[in-house]
């Protein structure tokens, strides 16, 4: 099963930080999401893109996790030789993480 069968995702970046944030689709998905989608799952998903620390902070009333990509945009959206190395790509490459791999 990949995460975007249980969630959604909205993105944002600035200078070299990416923010992505996950949105379960309901409270028992959310539940799921919680326990699986660690800052070290996600880092080793986007392993070779993201060169530094993920932090994750929890948003239960909205069912949502927010995680902060620390070095994932090639220095920066202005200064990255990357072609669309955006927020919005890299939530894109998130949501199709396959829940059932082991890290």
């Amino acid at each position: 099963m990949k995460l975007r069968e249980l969630a959604h995702a909205r993105s944002g970046d600035k200078g070299d930080v990416s923010n992505i944030s996950v949105i379960a689709y309901d409270l028992a998905a959310y539940e799921r999401v919680r326990r699986v989608l660690t800052p070290e799952r996600v880092k080793a998903h986007l392993r070779g893109i993201v060169r530094g620390e993920v932090s994750r902070y929890e948003l239960p009333g909205l069912m949502a996790l927010n995680f902060v990509l620390n070095g994932a945009l090639g220095g920066g959206v202005t200064r990255s030789l990357a072609l669309d190395a955006h927020g919005k790509c890299l939530s894109g490459l998130l949501l199709e993480l396959d829940l059932e791999e082991t890290p």
